[in-house]
């Protein structure tokens, strides 16, 4: 049975936008069945809103890979808390856990089982920049590597891994950090 992987956008995002049709394309050549939904509520509505939405869509088993960005990388938090059973890997892009700048963050949860996270979460890998426009930094990965464990790869100048004003087609570093 293939692995099926999903790439989740960031706030404000789509699926077309930035590495993820890139991403989507090299694992498809890998033999995974990609999914990228498009989730324009995102940090929009309420993540109790937006989690079981996405459980009831999409299988998540030992055979699943994870990957978010931003927004998206938040909301893989609540959904590795939420799933019914372990993924293979989740990879957090520019990901956090607690509110990175002054904007409204929906998509984070009050708190988080992070016990039931790290043990639903498979190969976790956290990748940040040192500095994030947007406050997705190095130290909101660190924050969540110790509470969960897992990788952290931290890069130093590139930002935010892409977005309207950071054109980020590819991303090669993932194509060999996912399974």
């Amino acid at each position: 049975m293939p692995r099926t992987a999903i790439i989740v956008h960031g706030t404000g995002g789509h699926p077309d936008n930035v590495w993820y049709p890139w991403l989507a394309e090299r694992l498809t050549a890998r033999g995974y069945v990609v999914h990228r939904p498009h989730l324009p509520a995102l940090n929009v509505e309420p993540v109790a809103v937006t989690v079981p939405r996405v459980l009831d869509a999409y299988a998540f088993d030992g055979d699943t890979v994870l990957v978010g960005h931003s927004g998206g990388a938040a909301l893989l938090l609540a959904l590795l808390e939420h799933t019914p059973a372990p993924v293979a890997q989740a990879v957090l892009v520019a990901g956090y856990s607690t509110p990175p700048n002054d904007a409204e963050e929906p998509v984070l949860q009050a708190s988080y089982d992070w016990e039931r996270i790290a043990a639903n979460a498979g190969d976790l890998v956290l990748v940040n920049a040192v500095r994030d426009p947007y406050g997705c930094d190095a130290a909101q990965g660190r924050a969540i590597l110790e509470r969960v464990g897992g990788t952290q790869v931290v890069r130093r100048d590139d930002g935010h891994f892409g977005d309207g004003d950071q054109p980020y087609p590819t991303f090669p570093l993932l194509d060999r950090l996912v399974l």
